[in-house]
């Protein structure tokens, strides 16, 4: 099949899938067409394509693949046709679970509540039920506790390529420096002191 052709699959492919696709998953789909080196180096002549005409797409690597997703300046229209459908925000408190769950992970409910000082149980369980973190198994020693990580859906949801893409703790430093300083430098150190 010529490059022309399967870059004008992958194009299909990407925008006709509701979930990140991976280079493995085309790979299948396309036989012994193409490697996982022409796949990625199409997808970038397709970004190039898309921004030189000005497009409101770009394909986008979150998670363990590629997604086609409209660019943020495009946001407030897409807001305004979907307003029903929007995903609830998080609240406070499950965003501050969900963020040492990120930095943490593996980690335990007990681990968890020692960082955030409160129960976080029903704040788990809504975040298994959004599915943005998992149960990744069990702790060794007594009682064998569950062991909670978070998902591809957690990347989709925050744009993420990876987990290498979290701001470091200092930033989050920076950029909540306009709170209470108190609490964030408590927290952050907290944070700190147990990714070490």
């Amino acid at each position: 099949m010529e490059m022309i052709k399967v870059k004008g699959v992958i194009e299909a492919l990407l925008f006709v899938s509701d979930k990140p696709l991976s280079a493995e998953k085309m790979l299948e789909i396309l036989k012994d067409d193409v490697n996982k080196k022409d796949i990625i180096g199409l997808i970038e002549e397709l970004n190039a394509e898309y921004s030189k005409e000005n497009r409101s797409f770009r394909i986008q690597e979150i998670g363990q693949g590629y997604i086609v997703s409209t660019i943020s300046e495009y946001a407030d229209w897409i807001k305004k046709l979907y307003k029903s459908k929007i995903i609830p925000r998080l609240s406070k408190p499950a965003l501050e679970t969900l963020s040492i769950i990120a930095y943490r992970q593996p980690i335990t409910r007990l681990e968890i509540e020692g960082v955030r000082g409160v129960n976080v149980g029903g704040v788990l369980q809504t975040l298994l039920e959004r599915n943005l973190i998992k149960i990744r198994g069990r702790k060794e020693g007594l009682g064998r506790p569950l062991l909670y990580g978070t998902t591809n859906e957690f990347l989709q949801y925050f744009g993420l390529k990876d987990l290498t893409e979290l701001p470091r703790i200092e930033e989050l430093s920076d950029v909540l420096a306009g709170g209470n300083k108190n609490d964030v430098t408590t927290g952050t150190q907290e944070i700190q002191e147990n990714q070490n």
